[in-house]
């Protein structure tokens, strides 16, 4: 019969956990493809959706609209609007998201503010509701996937998801619509509609880059260093661990299996945490349609 144990926040805080630096390559990497994505999206927003009053969802969308009421800069609303939940997704993501973060969100502001005065490259609403759409999801794909995020929306969702009876994809979904159908009062509503498909577009280009939108995945670890992972995502990124004990059917040799469920926000930080204990690690990653009862709610870590 398969032993289960679940670590405890009381039995973490008595263990020293090792936390391991990114290596300068890893750091180059993330840096240089966080830096394409933002430049994507920025693309997408300055030639593409704004010059035709198409907007975006969440922070993005609400930055759109301000820009065009008051005639300030998109960057600088992308920026500053963008910028509490910095601090929020450092206290509650980590470190390295928050940092990867604020630095795509800076190049996404410095871009939009660069091509802010480029043309068009076309004024055909629909070519530009596809493509621009299909641009910016691919760039945000990129940033998600290397361990960042280039709007706000979704940290609050996480964030709100505790306090209502509702999923974050649900959350982010009213928010969105929310927004997408202000579009309607400060553009016109044809406008909305095409804001609507490019949203459509985006979420589907994402999907491709992305190996699945859902916000919760469950992980399957096996390794001999099951202690130290376990500790570490416990630890790093405040996720309930259960220890299986299995055998393999080959070796006959008993073998702990780690099990836990993520967001898809923290699925870059979790594969570095294993490759940094054992590199040889078996790693399962899978999409969830719904995750009910148990412990698997993110853990405060104080």
């Amino acid at each position: 019969m398969s032993e289960v144990v679940e670590l405890t926040a009381s039995e973490l805080i008595r263990k020293k956990t090792h936390h391991r630096k990114l290596t300068l390559r890893q750091i180059v990497q993330r840096g240089i493809l966080i830096t394409i994505g933002a430049v994507l999206m920025s693309v997408a927003l300055e030639v593409f959706l704004v010059p035709n009053q198409i907007i975006d969802g969440g922070i993005t969308g609400i930055s759109i609209m301000l820009s065009y009421i008051t005639g300030w800069k998109l960057g600088l609303f992308i920026f500053i609007l963008n910028l509490p939940f910095f601090f929020i997704g450092y206290k509650q993501i980590g470190k390295t998201f928050a940092l990867s973060t604020l630095y795509g969100i800076t190049i996404l502001s410095i871009t939009t503010s660069f091509l802010h005065h480029v043309s068009a490259f076309t004024s055909d609403m629909t070519l530009a509701a596809i493509f621009g759409g299909m641009i910016l999801g691919i760039g945000v794909g990129i940033v998600i996937r290397y361990g960042g995020s280039l709007d706000g929306t979704e940290i609050l969702a996480i964030l709100a998801s505790k306090k209502l009876p509702f999923s974050v994809g649900e959350i982010v979904m009213f928010f969105n619509l929310f927004i997408l159908g202000s579009a309607g009062f400060v553009f016109t509503w044809d406008r909305a509609m095409y804001s609507i498909l490019a949203y459509f577009v985006a979420y589907k280009s994402m999907d491709v880059v992305i190996a699945g939108l859902d916000e919760s995945k469950f992980v399957w670890i096996i390794s001999d260093e099951f202690q130290d992972i376990g500790d570490a995502i416990l630890h790093r990124l405040g996720r309930g661990v259960t220890y299986l004990t299995g055998e393999g059917a080959y070796s006959g040799d008993d073998k702990k299996v780690i099990f836990c469920v993520i967001n898809r926000l923290e699925e870059a930080k979790l594969k570095d945490i294993v490759k940094d204990y054992d590199t040889s690690a078996f790693l399962a990653i899978g999409d969830i349609a719904e995750v009910r009862g148990g412990r698997f709610k993110k853990r405060d870590i104080h």
